[in-house]
């Protein structure tokens, strides 16, 4: 139905050609303006200037012509007089859970062609605990967890210890240390609440899953492209333990990524058929990324879907276009493929 919705709402029919006129809407971290009270990590969701320029002379590899948008209030600017095909989406917006559904919605109302997650795929899996809902009611395996937005009403754990405490509606690891996993309810507390105070906003509180991690990477909307798993190692190890993904580790050399994953095929068949079923779950389009833990049964749960992930070249997406022997150019114009197909453009 989103599909036939987006066909819809275009503004004019397109004709077919090959190189298309493709706009893009980004953030970048020298256009956050920290605030009094805003913690370290506030804008490390938002891109390198440096990775725009990638993905910039990516598309116009494939024969594109790119023009920079930039972020939301950029596209507000420019919207009567934006002369594009169709928009490339890496924006993070400005601020609530529905940070990310502000560009996608804007150009929805114009009727301009865009590439990713509508509003409501992206707004649902900003709110972790909104998208852990939804994968319960499909079926898929996700850690036991609850919420709490007020310490002073936590009265005993019922799903046992130890516990991972993150913010409710972030992304980018963020608000996410090792002082994130908690084995009493004292640590509980004074980890909850810091989060409640820091990001003003909720706790989710999940069961930790002691073993390894791993993120799938998905392209495509009717039939998607399950592409090579990807194994989370950190200090050179891939059976994690207690270790986690955060926010410290992504900036350092401790943490990366090993494709082809040294795991068993049984296992790789296990994670990339629950990668897919979550990512159809909440209908995610064009590419998206999910992570999962296993724990030391080989039962995999699935921490998170992110219909926006990072397209650095240092990401996920750089490593698998390695292991598929193709270029990152190529990964991004798939990519952009499959959209123009969505839209009829191709």
């Amino acid at each position: 139905m989103a599909n036939v919705g987006a066909k819809r709402g275009m503004r004019h029919k397109v004709p077919h050609q090959r190189g298309r006129i493709v706009g893009l809407t980004y953030d970048v971290k020298p256009d956050y303006v920290f605030k009094k009270g805003d913690p370290k990590d506030a804008n490390a969701e938002f891109d390198h200037p440096d990775t725009i320029d990638v993905i910039k002379d990516a598309i116009e590899s494939g024969g594109h012509r790119v023009v920079k948008i930039g972020n939301v209030r950029n596209l507000l600017r420019r919207l009567k007089k934006l002369d594009v095909d169709i928009v490339f989406n890496i924006a993070e917006g400005v601020a609530g859970r529905n940070r990310e559904s502000e560009v996608p919605v804007i150009l929805e109302m114009a009727g301009i062609p865009f590439v990713g997650g509508d509003g409501l795929t992206l707004g649902l899996t900003l709110d972790k605990i909104m998208a852990k809902k939804v994968l319960i009611s499909e079926g898929v395996p996700t850690p036991a967890f609850f919420e709490v937005s007020d310490i002073r009403n936590i009265d005993g754990v019922g799903i046992g210890y130890p516990l991972i405490v993150k913010p409710k509606q972030e992304g980018s690891s963020k608000g996410i240390s090792d002082r994130s996993i908690v084995k009493n309810v004292r640590e509980l507390k004074r980890r909850a609440g810091w989060v409640i105070r820091t990001y003003k906003q909720p706790a989710l509180v999940e069961k930790f899953i002691t073993g390894s991690e791993f993120t799938v990477p998905i392209i495509g909307t009717e039939n998607p492209e399950v592409l090579p798993t990807v194994q989370i190692s950190i200090d050179g190890k891939t059976n994690l333990g207690d270790l986690c993904y955060t926010f410290s580790r992504i900036k350092s050399d401790t943490l990366s990524y090993v494709c082809p994953a040294k795991i068993t095929r049984d296992l790789d068949r296990k994670l990339k058929a629950v990668a897919l079923k979550a990512y159809k779950a909440v209908e995610c389009r064009d590419f998206g990324r999910v992570d999962i833990r296993v724990d030391k049964n080989g039962n995999p749960y699935v921490l998170e879907i992110n219909p926006l992930p990072s397209l650095s070249t240092e990401d996920v997406f750089m490593t698998v276009a390695r292991n598929m022997k193709i270029s990152y150019n190529n990964i991004i114009n798939r990519i952009l493929d499959h959209a123009l197909e969505r839209y009829g453009m191709k």
